[in-house]
């Protein structure tokens, strides 16, 4: 199928997943994750509707910025982020889903507070794996969240929008999400403004949005299979299919 057909087989699923849930189906958000795919990808998407893409990797993230700024759209970086790297990426004006440590927090706040704008982050979730051991791709610890979610949001320079986070690669992910949500709403009770989830990707993305996803991550049943390893975010094997 064509990019734009994937989009609207996509958004159909999103839509039907919602429903289910009793959900309104604008209250779920689409991100395409764009990473290994060309620029002019993204811009068929762009033309097809989508607006929110999302990078794993500052070099990319870097690239596909300068290459498509004639193009309305927002960027996310989705990857494990470096200090080093928090400003370049602070500059694109792209919302960061992977603060996961209080420096990185610090960082980019001082960023934000230098360029004159705030940057938007979510804190990112480590859901673990199997037997409960720490994921591969970053996070912090459950526990920690909340009082990371504070620091956050005593920054100047930074806006906090929720949480995010990927499943564990085996398993039923429903237990993970509802781990999750509860969290969430824990965040939510200390901090109203923060009430985003990013959560879910093609393999599972009707879980996470009957867990109240907010916004849904998909490269794989968007563009297809990727042709190059990804790093940290490469979307994991579903239960069923990505296609």
């Amino acid at each position: 199928m064509s990019l734009a057909e994937n989009l609207r087989t996509v958004r159909a699923r999103i839509d039907a997943a919602a429903r289910t849930a009793g959900r309104a189906p604008a209250d779920v958000g689409l991100l395409a994750v764009s990473k290994t795919w060309p620029a002019d990808d993204v811009r068929v998407l762009a033309a097809a509707g989508q607006h929110d893409f999302g990078e794993n990797r500052v070099q990319e993230l870097l690239g596909k910025a300068v290459d498509l700024a004639d193009v309305d759209l927002r960027w996310h970086f989705v990857g494990q982020l470096q200090r080093n790297k928090a400003a370049a990426v602070a500059r694109t004006g792209a919302v960061v889903h992977s603060v996961d440590r209080p420096a990185l927090a610090t960082t980019l706040d001082r960023a934000a507070q230098e360029m004159g704008r705030p940057v938007e982050v979510f804190v990112q979730v480590d859901l673990g794996g199997p037997e409960g051991e720490a994921a591969a791709r970053g996070g912090a610890a459950p526990v920690a969240v909340p009082a990371l979610c504070d620091t956050v949001a005593g920054t100047a320079g930074l806006r906090l929008r929720g949480l995010m986070a990927v499943a564990p690669r085996e398993g039923d992910p429903a237990p993970a999400f509802a781990r999750l949500a509860a969290l969430a709403e824990r965040v939510r009770a200390d901090h109203p403004e923060a009430g985003e989830l990013s959560a879910g990707m093609s393999g599972d993305l009707e879980a996470a949005v009957a867990a109240g996803a907010t916004l849904v991550r998909v490269g794989t049943a968007l563009f297809g299979a990727r042709p190059l390893p990804c790093g940290e975010f490469e979307e994991h094997q579903p239960r069923e299919s990505q296609q």
